[in-house]
């Protein structure tokens, strides 16, 4: 098994943890972090694609880094929201 082969199977194996665990997680919270945790998986398999050949894609490492400030902005999104559904009905929004 090649070095990228394995890469590979790691980003699958993560992809499908978090997968999972988004599946079986109850609090939202838990959820959210499973999304980052699946989509830490695409990123990997990715990466390890942009790799196959004699040079890096430089079109999918871009793509890899604009994923990323994405899935910052909208976990940063989903954890207000979950706070927001989470909080106490007697209590004031801001």
């Amino acid at each position: 098994m090649t070095r990228l082969e394995l890469l590979l199977a790691l980003g699958c194996a993560v992809l499908v943890v978090g997968l999972v665990a988004h599946l079986l997680a109850r609090d939202l919270v838990r959820r959210v972090v499973a999304l980052n945790v699946a989509s830490a998986g695409v990123m990997i398999v990715l990466l390890v694609l942009a790799t196959r050949g004699t040079e890096p894609d430089p079109v999918a490492q871009a793509l890899v880094l604009t994923g990323i400030v994405i899935m910052a902005a909208i976990t940063g999104l989903a954890l207000a929201l979950v706070r927001r559904v989470e909080a106490p009905e007697d209590e004031e929004a801001p």
